[in-house]
């Protein structure tokens, strides 16, 4: 079988035209140089080089051979330059998944460190509930997915990158607006706002407050944590929103108290997650570090 070796010592040779001058260039001895050469003509069953004791000459079916030895050369340099560039995390689009509680309040912080960390990254985002996310990355619809723990994951693998407690939110007046810490039976007391069925949030609500119970049907709901906020502003109840969303949710509502919620916590993590077989896990591991990055104060 022809070789690249093969083919690089007589594109010396070429050059050249001399084959202790080619040997040297290839760093192996003439005779080696020569033997391979005669096994290359052998093998193609042409002669590329006229040679004697004085000069070499290239035949003239030599030189397309030559010209053709060049060519797949190149193209083996540039197929080794692609495949050192794309070794590199991040070198090739990534789809993933978001949960809405989680995708408005994450990505103002996550793309500009990814920008400047890994300017040629390509995020493909699909922002939906955790159910559908989980899904989707078991079936191979999305390379991996961010979610929020605790939640089903049957034979996927985590990373975890951040955890973070819940605060209350209501409106200054309310009895318990000018505490500190405020805890599940208090709040109890109160109407709280919730999402609806099908949001991992509510259920980690439920289960942080100890509300075994089902709740109360309630006679406002929304499918957004924004909206949930305008709800509060408008004395419709208090309601409860992970850290890293506070700040972006109350700035522009000095009407609210925000309240840390005083259970035990942290009250959920936040993980990629993906399938144990997938190939690119640099990919998401630098993802964790953007993430950790960006949400570090």
């Amino acid at each position: 079988m022809i070789s690249f070796k093969q083919l690089s010592y007589a594109l010396a040779a070429a050059e050249t035209l001399h084959f202790k001058k080619a040997s040297e260039k290839c760093n192996i001895s003439q005779s080696a140089l020569s033997t391979a050469l005669n096994e290359l003509e052998k093998q193609l069953g042409l002669k590329i080089f006229e040679r004697n004791n004085k000069q070499v000459l290239i035949t003239p079916a030599g030189k397309k051979i030559l010209h053709q030895a060049r060519q797949i050369l190149l193209q083996v340099d540039e197929l080794k330059h692609f495949v050192e560039t794309h070794k590199k995390p991040l070198s090739f689009p990534l789809s993933i998944g978001i949960i809405p509680t989680i995708a408005p309040f994450l990505l103002p912080k996550l793309l500009p460190v990814l920008k400047q960390d890994y300017s040629k990254a390509q995020l493909n985002i699909e922002e939906n509930q955790s159910q559908v996310l989980v899904e989707m990355v078991r079936n191979g619809e999305l390379d991996t997915a961010i979610i929020a723990l605790p939640f089903p994951t049957t034979g996927l693998l985590t990373l975890k990158f951040w955890q973070e407690d819940f605060y209350w939110i209501t409106l200054k007046g309310n009895k318990f607006s000018q505490q500190k810490q405020i805890n599940s039976q208090e709040i109890k007391q109160c109407n709280l706002l919730l999402l609806k069925e099908g949001h991992c949030l509510k259920d980690h609500i439920i289960s942080v407050c100890n509300m075994l119970e089902k709740t109360p049907k309630q006679e406002f709901c929304a499918t957004s944590i924004n909206t949930l906020i305008q709800m509060v502003s408008g004395d419709l109840g208090s309601t409860l929103v992970p850290e890293m969303a506070v700040e972006q949710l109350t700035a522009q509502h000095k009407s609210l108290s925000v309240i840390h919620l005083d259970e035990p916590g942290p009250h959920r993590e936040l993980v990629f997650i993906f399938r144990p077989n997938f190939t690119r896990t640099s990919s998401i591991q630098a993802l964790v570090e953007v993430c950790k990055k960006a949400l570090t104060p």
